[in-house]
């Protein structure tokens, strides 16, 4: 087999996905190389992220010769905001970021919340689509706490660590429990059961 097959491209423009994922990968045994690969994909607004993973990844499959994934991930104030914002995560955080999720929430011990995460991955060797899947849940925090992660990560507190945000935590910590831990490392058993 050539060393074209073993390269794996996740293709994101966010160099901290791309660390967290790295990270993860370099602690499991795994034949492929991974690679960044900066590419533009089209974004849909749709009910699911699912959806938004899929059209992503196929308004760029033509583009690449190779295996390679996306990732789509939002975060889902269950309760009170009935799963805001969801799959629109990423504008409303460059809209109104961590602070404006903490102003629509009054009852921070009640609420509900959840990170989900979607890996599409297109598999060469078997001209295949993927999909592995991760979800977290937990509360919103009343404040904005810790250094570390990105996005909505300082305003989220894991049921599994309830005593620290997602910033809080180290990288190994997140990545243990994390949504887009859990989906990559089901990415992982289904390359190593092929290769």
């Amino acid at each position: 087999m050539q060393n074209e097959n073993l390269r794996l491209y996740f293709v994101t423009g966010n160099k901290s996905k791309f660390n967290e994922v790295s990270k993860i990968f370099q602690t499991q045994k795994v034949k492929f190389t991974l690679q960044q690969l900066n590419l533009e994909t089209i974004e849909i607004q749709a009910d699911n992220i699912n959806d938004v993973a899929l059209f992503k990844l196929n308004s760029v499959k033509d583009k690449i010769n190779s295996s390679f994934f996306i990732e789509d991930s939002g975060f889902f104030v269950d309760k009170p905001l009935k799963g805001f914002p969801g799959v629109y995560s990423s504008y409303v955080f460059k809209s109104i970021g961590d602070e404006g999720i903490l102003r629509l929430i009054d009852d921070f011990e009640g609420s509900r919340a959840h990170f989900s995460a979607v890996i599409a991955l297109y598999f060469k060797p078997l001209d295949k689509i993927l999909i592995f899947e991760g979800e977290v849940r937990g509360k919103v925090s009343d404040k904005i706490k810790g250094k570390g992660g990105f996005g909505f990560d300082p305003i989220f507190i894991p049921d599994l660590i309830p005593n620290k945000t997602f910033s809080e935590l180290s990288p190994q910590e997140k990545n243990e429990i994390s949504h887009r831990g859990q989906a990559i490392r089901k990415l992982i058993s289904f390359l190593k059961r092929n290769f």
